[in-house]
């Protein structure tokens, strides 16, 4: 819901209805009326000195789990310059890593599987840059790989396997 920015600009011409109209933006679910939206709320808010992370934008424009959350609470502080006690507890890396670290291991995504699950298609079409997205793809590669020793770190039990008359043995 937060993605095209339509209720991001609601937000905020609650507290600006001089500044900012919300017939401007459309609460549309394509990529060109996301960025569009989002477009005008940067204009907008640097023209009030305000700021927003672009990684909380880009993630909240590519439904990125857990990025709207946090986007809510840079919009909190801006408004009332107050801080929120964080809602995240780990570190923030817009990926689906906390959540495969709570699976058993069995059903933890392979690297494939999750580099299907941590770019989306808008991200690919959004910025077409080919090495920007080959670095995402060895990022979410050595991500997964950095799991893969820690669980085996964390297990040793479930990974040391011996090979007798034929048949492998725990």
């Amino acid at each position: 819901d937060f993605s095209n920015g339509f209720l991001i600009a609601e937000i905020f011409t609650v507290h600006y209805p001089r500044d900012l109209k919300l017939s401007s933006f459309k609460n549309g679910t394509s990529l060109k009326v996301k960025l569009d939206n989002w477009t005008q709320l940067e204009k907008f808010l640097a023209r009030k000195k305000l700021r927003l992370p672009k990684e909380l934008i880009h993630g909240t424009i590519h439904c990125k789990a857990g990025v709207p959350e946090i986007l809510i609470q840079e919009v909190y502080t801006l408004l009332t310059h107050r801080e929120v006690k964080s809602i995240q507890d780990d570190l923030v890396n817009f990926t689906d890593y906390s959540y495969q670290m709570q699976l058993p291991l069995v059903s933890r995504s392979t690297a494939s599987k999750s580099i299907k699950d941590n770019i989306r298609l808008s991200e690919l079409i959004g910025n077409p840059n080919k090495l920007n997205n080959e670095h995402k793809v060895e990022f979410l590669f050595l991500l997964q790989m950095l799991q893969r020793k820690l669980s085996r770190k964390l297990n040793p039990s479930k990974f040391s396997w011996k090979w007798s008359t034929g048949f492998f043995q725990a």
